[in-house]
């Protein structure tokens, strides 16, 4: 096979498992797991990192479906290319688009959800407690 061919098939390998890593790093991570109960701010930062994987993973997919696009794009206007060896955008393709986009998306979703480490906004004072009413107060 072409180098260029070899290469996609590499990075789509590699965009799946990081899609793999990037879920059971982003499950450990979510709010209703009990795996790391104890620390709240390094359970979302475990779901950042899951995001960040996503992201990478997506970017690898994106690369990989849209390398293979050109090839194809390019051997399909090649007019030394013959008619019958000729191949068109298929579904694998806007498949492959469909889910970097949505894998990154994701990610990006994730990464959204960040602690914050400290609010810009002053602490909230309750409501000053009254004494209970004796009942003479309206009079």
């Amino acid at each position: 096979l072409l180098g260029s061919l070899q290469a996609t098939r590499a990075l789509m390998v590699a965009a799946i498992l990081l899609g793999l890593v990037a879920v059971f790093v982003a499950v450990t991570g979510m709010k209703c797991m009990k795996c790391m109960e104890d620390d709240q701010v390094k359970k979302m930062r475990m779901a950042v990192f899951g995001g960040v994987i996503f992201i990478i993973s997506g970017l690898a997919a994106l690369v990989a479906t849209s390398w293979y696009g050109n090839r194809v794009a390019r051997a399909f206007y090649d007019p030394f290319t013959p008619v019958n060896t000729r191949f068109e955008f298929g579904s694998a393709l806007f498949i492959g688009w469909a889910a970097a986009s949505l894998a990154m998306l994701g990610g990006a979703f994730l990464c959204c959800s960040c602690p914050r480490r400290e609010t810009s906004y002053p602490p909230t004072r309750g409501y000053p407690k009254n004494s209970p009413s004796t009942g003479k107060d309206y009079v």
